[in-house]
């Protein structure tokens, strides 16, 4: 038994987001009708909306809550190619505000809201996707995921801000601007991501002028792309539009390995596994699109856990593979384990679950060169692939990979989310469920069951009632 509840007339238009703050009492949502809700979950288990305001000067793509260490703080992104830092505050502490006719205010919200903008980080040069803050024991840092366009080539940029004024967080220092496919890979042996934890972990020095800073990162950026080695040709005709790709981000939780961040972007249905690092951010590992594509030296396998796989049939082994982008990442809390989990969810309607192990930690600092062997790499193995959330194409139209493509994009996931134990998966799809995934006794991961929209959705029925899973 579960319980379910519903919230009426949520937004005038599609909801593109919903974050929980830290204790799961409060929500915030977003939407392409450019405003922002906070909603307060209330004895009764009813939530009622708390605040609302126009946020953007377009959609909203992606909300993230700060640690309340940091205070009752949210990011937003947009297609307005900014990212906006919302800080909830006192009725009084807002009077004084607009009171204050010395000095401009910080008031740029209606008048009976207690959310005010506190900064606006516009280095953007395309639509903002995504955005999330870093896990508080780095300090109130945040990353951003967005397009830019340059030379007729398009980047996804990743970019690093630092609070530098914690207490009236105005201003906010880019500290990395990265091409996510465009990150130079190499092994990270354990002592170095140890070793890089407190370095990682200090705040950033103050004394660069935050123009100064940005067109340097923004000259490695490029240096950095131009170094590349060419991106592989885009399929004509598929998945190569922007409508067709998917941006998510996901920190690892664990604060032993430094700033960790699992990264999707556009339509190349891979997943990036980035060590950030003040001197030389680097991909530790790249997650394929799918367990049995190539994924070079950085994917490992194991036979006693084979992943499982969708069945072949003799009249549609001639349609070439599609690859289908990746729209949500969710990295699991450790809680001891030695290993990762690292969940995916893409618009070709399969959920997927991947074992990552670091690199060796024995390694000798003293002879690196001779020990960047598959010792000092990260790897993973995929532990589960559900496609329940997938459109079944008839057989009779499995020749047409461009109708394959159309159809299966109607069931994509939209999220995965784990529970603060990582021993539990949600995802929701375009199918209209929510399903929950559960390893058993022997690490085997089974469906858990699922409820519907529809099961929800009488108006006879209280705010919140109990349902029961379908297996």
């Amino acid at each position: 038994m579960i319980q379910t509840g519903l919230i009426q007339n949520v937004h005038g238009d599609l909801v593109t987001d919903a974050s929980y703050d830290f204790y799961g009492l409060r929500l915030a949502t977003c939407s392409l009708d450019q405003r922002i809700k906070v909603w307060q979950l209330d004895e009764n288990n009813t939530w009622n909306v708390e605040d609302d305001w126009k946020a953007h000067d377009a959609a909203v793509s992606k909300l993230s809550w700060a640690h309340p260490e940091f205070g009752s703080i949210i990011a937003s992104s947009s297609f307005d190619r900014t990212v906006k830092i919302w800080e909830q505050t006192t009725a009084q502490s807002d009077s004084q505000q607009s009171n204050n006719v010395n000095g401009p205010s910080q008031n740029h919200v209606p008048m009976n809201s207690r959310w005010t903008e506190r900064a606006v980080l516009s280095d953007a040069k395309g639509t903002v996707r995504a955005v999330e803050f870093v896990p508080h024991h780095f300090g109130l840092k945040l990353v951003s995921a967005s397009l830019a366009e340059y030379q007729l080539r398009i980047y996804n940029m990743l970019r690093i801000y630092e609070c530098i004024e914690q207490p009236s967080l105005v201003s906010w220092q880019l500290t990395e601007e990265l091409d996510v496919l465009s990150i130079a890979s190499r092994p990270s042996p354990g002592y170095l991501s140890r070793a890089h934890t407190i370095a990682l972990a200090t705040p950033t020095q103050t004394n660069a002028t935050l123009d100064g800073a940005s067109a340097t990162l923004v000259a490695q950026a490029l240096q950095q792309s131009q170094n590349a080695a060419p991106s592989p040709q885009a399929r004509p005709g598929l998945g190569n539009r922007e409508a067709d790709g998917g941006w998510c981000l996901s920190w690892c939780k664990d604060k032993y390995w430094g700033e960790v961040i699992a990264a999707g972007c556009g339509t190349t249905g891979v997943i990036k596994i980035i060590q950030i690092n003040a001197r030389r951010s680097s991909t530790l590992l790249t997650l394929p699109s799918s367990p049995n594509a190539d994924a070079g030296t950085t994917l490992s396998t194991h036979a006693s856990a084979p992943a499982p796989t969708e069945p072949t049939d003799s009249r549609t082994v001639a349609v070439p593979a599609i690859t289908y982008a990746i729209t949500s990442v969710a990295w699991a809390p450790s809680c001891g384990r030695s290993y990762h989990l690292i969940a995916t969810g893409g618009r070709d309607g399969h959920v997927r679950i991947w074992k990552v192990k670091p690199g060796s930690e024995d390694i000798d600092p003293e002879n690196i060169a001779e020990n960047e062997g598959e010792d000092s790499k990260w790897t993973a193995v995929a532990v589960a692939d559900f496609d329940q959330h997938k459109f079944v194409v008839p057989l009779i139209l499995s020749y047409i990979p461009q109708l394959i493509y159309s159809l299966r994009n109607r069931s994509a996931v939209g999220r995965v989310e784990w529970n603060i134990t990582g021993t539990i998966l949600s995802s929701a799809g375009n199918d209209g469920r929510i399903r929950l995934w559960k390893a058993t006794s022997g690490n085997v991961w089974r469906p858990a069951g699922s409820v519907g929209v529809e099961q929800t959705e009488e108006p006879t029925q209280p705010n919140s009632k109990d349902v029961d899973m379908d297996a």
